[in-house]
């Protein structure tokens, strides 16, 4: 199947309307229902297609769906991530496609059902209601199992007319056999299994349903009965018990549902491999492995404070499997461990991983505020920084082979990306070893950040296409787009131009932030880490109706429910650790929280002037569980922080200052 790319269709005309989010407005197809779901209403003669990646322990499912022709596509493909093939690499999981909704033929009176789809619903599950050539109505609903190798579709059919119908099934997906040479663990099965093939006569008003179970396992495992309605209220349960944590609350809807939907898609990507816990990207092509970048320095800071044991686990565990690589002779730590722990890629050699190896370890054992994990860290955040010191050149700054696009754009020998995340690195890790008692490396660190945070503004430092900010490597001339980092890192010198060189017409797209200047490709991570660093800095006002349209776009445009990969790189894939940054937009940019100790963190929150508050419910970070409110009484706003099992801390935000809050 051609997986069709996606484009926004707004003119770059409309860009100069955002501030009234007229754009944003006139370009959604989806709109809001209570209780974080959205809705697709099919208008009369329109066709669209789009896709959603769905995972669970076991398996993860892109699944294509839409209107084509005025009928119901519906196609997936289905992955096993440990069912591991030969090469067993990076992309070594099983993946079965089953194409068409027609695979499994439904008939009424002895003729084949055409459904229309009427509307599609998203909820953390996909489901579909259609009308068809006949008086029966099909609800489909789409979900993987939360622990087993399955995705699950529930048919339900519903008899609108007048008269009894005949209803007869008929299972036409073929059972997929592996080659045994090409597979790790001997050879393996997939099929579609449907279960109550015998339906009885539809009478008028009456409604029938059944299930049909995509599942994967080796050829000599024991077959299993599935109860989809159990699987089904447990996907339900996973998907409640992440909006009951960490809650975003504020005047914009969109936004606060936007934040809901990111959460699931930040937390279900987790694999139960046998190298324990693996929280991967996802995209058909990132499973059963970890990333430094993806992992270690997107996703795994923020799992402290949704709490969700599984992500902190998976955490934990990426940390331990960076670790195994320390050695004494400092050669770099390979940048992704796959295969379920058995193999390495380094493919890029050093993109910086040490940096944000280091990084990610030290805000994460901050954030979940346990001393017995933050001591098991330790060694390897210090590897890091000494694996850093032997990188350093004579200007002060840290060298490396590339960064984490890989040679997608040049980088030089010396990159933005790899100083800014090493400064934020040796930031944090400055207040975790106060924590653990080692005040000379303490000091050691924020020393050399202080000298790191001069050299890179003096090497970096640029007025680059008119703009005030930085160059990317020596010798490069044109803007690009993670000039954001040292905003998101606390290095705030050259803010002002780095804010306007980002939403310029060099590097803003209906899309979000360019790659780089005059080219035509986008990644969404580069676009979060910008919204992260403008809030950081105080720019909300001048960034605020931008993130507006951004959210819009992303859950409520033509490809939702989430933030996306890249374009045209992987057409535009939902990969997880994306999903991530857009939550840490809001707790570590809106909210400016910077973990600095294990029961302590700074706040110098951004309130937008259209907002009377914001807030943030059942924060589960620092191993405590506490609510954040910022409001606004006539021009002075508050900080109220209510904590579970302690007393409630309330003070007066001035000038956005930054606030130390200790928790009991």
């Amino acid at each position: 199947m051609k997986i069709k790319l996606y484009y926004w269709g707004i003119v770059a005309v409309g860009l100069l309307l955002w501030s009234n989010s007229t754009v944003a407005q006139n370009s959604k197809k989806w709109n809001l229902l209570n209780g974080n779901r959205i809705e697709w209403k099919v208008k009369p003669g329109e066709s669209h297609e789009d896709h959603i990646e769905m995972a669970g322990l076991q398996s993860a499912a892109v699944v294509y769906y839409g209107v084509r022709d005025g009928r119901l596509l519906l196609d997936k493909k289905v992955v096993f991530p440990m069912l591991r093939t030969i090469p067993n690499n990076t992309h070594a999981s099983l993946t079965v496609p089953f194409q068409d909704n027609k695979s499994l033929l439904i008939k009424v009176d002895g003729v084949a059902v055409d459904e229309y789809p009427r509307r599609f619903v998203l909820d953390g599950k996909l489901a579909v209601y259609s009308t068809t050539n006949s008086a029966l109505e099909v609800q489909r609903t789409l979900f993987p199992s939360v622990d087993k190798p399955v995705l699950i579709e529930r048919v339900k059919l519903v008899n609108t007319g007048n008269k009894p119908l005949r209803i007869d099934l008929i299972n036409k997906y073929s059972k997929f056999l592996s080659d045994p040479a090409k597979s790790v663990y001997g050879p393996y099965v997939v099929q579609a299994l449907l279960r109550d093939t015998l339906v009885p006569n539809l009478e008028p008003k009456q409604s029938y349903l059944f299930d049909i179970v995509y599942e994967g396992k080796k050829i000599a495992t024991p077959a299993y009965q599935y109860s989809p309605s159990y699987e089904l209220q447990k996907r339900e349960d996973f998907v409640k018990s992440l909006a009951d944590d960490l809650m975003l609350e504020t005047p914009n809807d969109t936004i606060n549902t936007a934040f809901a939907f990111a959460k699931i898609r930040a937390t279900e990507s987790i694999y139960d491999t046998k190298g324990g816990l693996m929280h991967g990207p996802g995209g058909l092509s990132y499973y059963a492995a970890i990333w430094a970048n993806d992992q270690a320095e997107y996703a795994n800071p923020f799992f402290p404070f949704l709490g969700n044991r599984n992500g902190n686990e998976s955490a934990i565990n990426s940390f331990r499997h960076f670790a195994r690589f320390m050695n004494s002779d400092y050669k770099p730590i390979p940048s992704s461990i796959v295969a379920e722990g058995d193999s390495y890629w380094n493919g890029a050699k050093d993109r910086g991983d040490m940096a944000m190896i280091a990084y990610g370890a030290s805000r994460y054992a901050l954030a979940l505020g346990k001393k017995d994990i933050a001591v098991e860290l330790w060694p390897l955040i210090h590897w890091c920084f000494e694996y850093l010191e032997r990188q350093k050149t004579s200007e002060g700054v840290y060298r490396s082979d590339s960064d984490e696009l890989e040679g997608r754009a040049p980088a030089g020998k010396i990159n933005l990306s790899t100083n800014s995340i090493a400064y934020g690195a040796y930031q944090s890790a400055a207040d975790l070893a106060d924590e653990l008692g080692k005040a000379d490396l303490s000091q050691q660190y924020r020393r050399r950040a202080e000298e790191l945070r001069h050299s890179i503004v003096r090497y970096f430092g640029a007025d680059v296409q008119g703009y005030s900010t930085y160059r990317y490597y020596d010798g490069n001339t044109i803007l690009r787009a993670w000039i954001c980092l040292p905003m998101t890192m606390g290095i705030t010198e050259r803010s002002a131009g780095t804010i306007e060189a980002l939403l310029s017409k060099y590097l803003w797209t209906n899309n979000g932030i360019l790659t780089q200047s005059g080219d035509k490709v986008f990644w969404d991570r580069a676009t979060l880490y910008a919204f992260k660093g403008f809030f950081m800095t105080g720019a909300t006002e001048r960034a605020l109706p931008y993130f507006k349209y951004y959210s819009s776009m992303r859950l409520l445009g033509d490809h939702v429910p989430y933030p996306v990969e890249a374009w045209p790189e992987g057409g535009q894939r939902h990969l997880s650790a994306e999903s991530a940054l857009y939550c840490r937009v809001i707790t570590e940019g809106l909210f400016h929280i910077v973990p600095t100790g294990f029961r302590k963190f700074s706040i110098s929150p951004s309130l937008p002037k259209e907002w009377k508050y914001m807030r943030l419910r059942r924060v589960r970070a620092f191993d405590r569980v506490f609510d954040i409110e910022i409001s606004r009484k006539g021009k002075q706003e508050f900080l109220s922080v209510k904590q579970q099992d302690g007393p409630v801390i309330q003070k007066p935000i001035l000038n956005r200052q930054a606030i130390s809050i200790t928790l009991n």
